[in-house]
Formats: structure tokens, C-alpha cells, sequence
């Protein structure tokens, strides 16, 4: 399980440690950075895949995504005794996250490509490190990335060797020296990252995914747009906890219940009508609950599952049927949701032990005065 996020220097995040429980929920007013600690998440996911740079990119680059604001703010700025001069900094440019449990850690210090690189938005790698455990420190190190130079420890006598001496600052040593034998930890490490899971583009609009007619296959985790919601459920109902799947359908439409129609379609019958009705036909809040169902019964739970304003589209008479499903899937895999939806806040006290993580905003400064920051420690460039 992981216990700290750590995100120095992207967006509002200027430098925030919090931890993180078996269920936490991520609350705050609008635009206190919840939205920015999802992301942060996401990206560490992306280094696993392969494909930070290019998300970071897509965002509009290093320069548009880091932290605006002066690298400290002492007491004369708060007080308005000096005025911010511009974002002129003393250091090196950096965007760095990090995240660490009982088993492992990781951290990425990202910072700005030279001046010959033909893509400008991409930002390079500067540094990286894995570790064993929830604390940086030399004795539980056990990957190093330095520039274009990879270092990895022996688990079986702890000296080390060298991974790779020309890695690009465009590529992750997570993705290029993850081999099974020679690295095995950093293997499974990276296999562990690859299966969190990240729900935030669920649409439910008339043309969304979930809609469409799709081909019904073995589907064992419901894919980020819900486009195999059909197969994804007839796949809980074959190898899963069917039981489960029709005691929330029926907790949040009582007399309801789902069937695999012809084709490998989904029906949901209501009680009083005199047909079922298809995915097509299902209002907004019905589909989107079926789309969580979906994602949360899932018959292969990750280790990690994030979920941002699942409550979207959703009627508060339904808050307390999701609440339970959020702390039952809280049994199976560590849950993230990101809300400020206080029905739902409430209602997930009622069901489960919730860390609450609320967010503010402080001189533009994302901050999380109501905790106690875990210790962390960045690698050093």
C-alpha cells in the first residue's frame, strides 16, 4: 500500500507531502489543487508506461505545468512587505514526484531539455530513484538514474552494477532497464505501478462509449472510457462476485436487475416497466453508476484504484449505494477519491475508516494544513 505522495514543483503543488490511507478521500474547495494531485498520481503512472514526457507534453510542456509561483515564500511575502518579482529562480528547474509504501519508493526529478533538443516541450529526466521501504537512504537504494546512467544493486551481495550509460533523457529507466532477471525488483516494482488504475473520463453523454454496441469478450477490468461496461459486467457475473453485482444494482434500484442480452448487450429490467430497457436508453446517473459497478466489483482489483468526482451525474439519493461500494472495493485494493461532494464525504464516513485529506489554497500554494506531513527525502541531483 502506498502511505506518501510527494510533488514538488507542478502546478499549484509547490512542495506537498500527505499520506495516504487504505480509503482516502481528496477534498477541498474549487481550485485547492485536487484536481493536480490526481494528475500528479497519474503521471507517476505514466513513467511506468512509458509515457510521461509525452502526457507532461500534451500539457503544454514543462515550462506550462510547473509551479508559477516564487520558489519560497517567507514571512515579508505573506505579510506584503515585498512584492513577487516574477518566477526568476536561484535553482535548477525541477518538477519531482514521489511515492513511497511499506515494500517500496520511487521518485522522478524532471527538469528542462538543452537548448539543441528539436522538441522543446519534452522535458528531460534528470534523475531517478527506487528504494526499498518507505524512506530514501543509501542503504535501501536499490536503482539510481544519474543523466544517461542507470546503476542497479545486486540483490544477491548488494554491489553494483551498471544498468545502461547512454539512457535518453527522454526515456524511463522504470520502462527500458526493468529486466526480470538481472532487475528483477525494479521489474516488479514497475509491474505493480503498471496495474494501478485511474477512472476520470467515465462520459455518459448520448454518444458516449458506453453506449455503443461492443463485442462482449473476456473483460476482467473495465477500461478508463467504459466502452466494455457490457462485457466487463457479463465477465463479474462469469468469474466474479456475481452476488455482489446484483445487491448494488438492487441497493440503488430496488426491484432492478441486470441480464447479458443477445448480441453480448447489457439490459437492466426495472421493476413496473414492460421491457428492459438497453444501455442506449439508461439515463445519465443510471449508466454512470453501472460504469463505477463496473470498475469497482472488478474481478482482478489493482493495487491502487483513483477515482476523480465519481459522483458525477449521479443523483445524492445514490450517494450512499456508491459509498458502499467504495469501502467494500476498499477490502480488495487501496481507493483514492478525489471529491467535494459532501453527501458523499458523509456517507463514506458511515461505511468505512476514511483518511481525509482536505486541500486548500495558501498564496496560491496548494496546502494540507489539517495533516502532518509524512518525512520524505528527495534524491539529490
Amino acid at each position: 500500500m502506498i502511505t506518501t505522495l510527494a510533488v514538488s514543483g507542478y502546478r499549484s503543488l509547490r512542495d506537498l507531502v500527505v499520506p495516504l490511507g487504505r480509503l482516502t478521500v481528496v477534498t477541498g474547495p474549487n481550485g485547492s489543487g485536487k484536481t493536480s494531485l490526481y494528475r500528479a498520481l497519474r503521471l507517476l503512472a505514466e513513467a511506468a508506461q512509458g509515457r510521461l514526457v509525452a502526457t507532461l507534453a500534451a500539457e503544454g510542456g514543462l515550462s506550462s505545468t510547473l509551479w508559477a509561483g516564487p520558489e519560497a515564500i517567507g514571512r515579508s511575502l505573506r505579510s506584503g512587505a515585498h512584492a513577487v518579482q516574477g518566477t526568476v529562480r536561484k535553482g535548477p528547474v525541477s518538477l519531482r514526484l514521489g511515492f513511497s509504501g511499506d515494500e517500496y519508493g520511487y521518485a522522478i526529478d524532471l527538469g528542462m531539455p538543452g537548448r539543441e533538443h528539436p522538441f522543446p516541450l519534452d522535458p528531460a529526466i534528470k534523475l531517478e530513484a527506487m528504494w526499498t521501504g518507505e524512506l530514501l537512504g543509501r542503504a535501501n537504494l536499490f536503482a539510481q538514474r544519474r543523466g544517461p546512467l542507470v546503476r542497479l544493486r545486486r540483490a544477491q551481495d548488494g554491489t553494483w552494477r551498471e544498468g545502461l550509460t547512454h539512457l535518453s533523457p527522454f526515456d524511463s529507466m522504470v520502462t527500458h532497464c526493468a529486466d526480470p532477471v538481472d532487475g528483477a525488483e525494479l521489474f516488479g516494482t514497475r509491474e505493480r505501478m503498471r496495474n494501478w488504475r485511474f477512472y476520470d473520463a467515465l462520459r455518459t453523454d448520448p454518444g458516449a462509449p458506453a453506449r455503443r454496441a461492443a463485442v462482449s469478450t473476456f473483460t476482467p477490468v473495465l477500461g478508463g472510457d467504459g466502452a466494455d461496461l457490457a462485457a466487463a459486467i457479463a465477465t463479474i457475473q462469469a468469474i466474479g462476485d456475481a452476488a455482489a453485482l446484483d445487491e448494488a444494482v438492487e441497493h440503488a434500484f430496488p426491484g432492478s436487475r441486470l441480464e447479458t442480452g443477445p448480441g453480448g448487450g447489457l439490459l437492466l429490467h426495472q421493476h413496473g416497466l414492460l421491457r428492459p430497457l438497453g444501455l442506449a436508453e439508461l439515463s445519465d446517473g443510471t449508466l454512470r453508476y453501472l460504469l463505477l459497478v463496473a470498475a469497482l466489483l472488478s474481478p482482478r482489483p489493482p493495487e491502487l484504484m483513483v477515482l476523480n468526482e465519481p459522483e458525477a451525474s449521479l443523483h445524492p439519493s445514490l450517494m450512499p449505494s456508491l459509498a458502499r461500494l467504495l469501502a467494500d472495493a476498499a477490502r480488495r485494493c487501496q481507493i483514492v477519491v478525489v471529491s467535494h461532494n459532501e453527501t458523499l464525504i458523509g456517507a463514506l464516513g458511515r461505511e468505512a475508516e476514511v483518511a481525509a485529506l482536505r486541500l486548500d489554497k495558501d498564496f496560491g500554494e496548494t496546502v494540507a494544513a489539517e495533516i502532518d506531513a509524512p518525512r520524505w527525502v528527495w534524491p539529490k541531483r
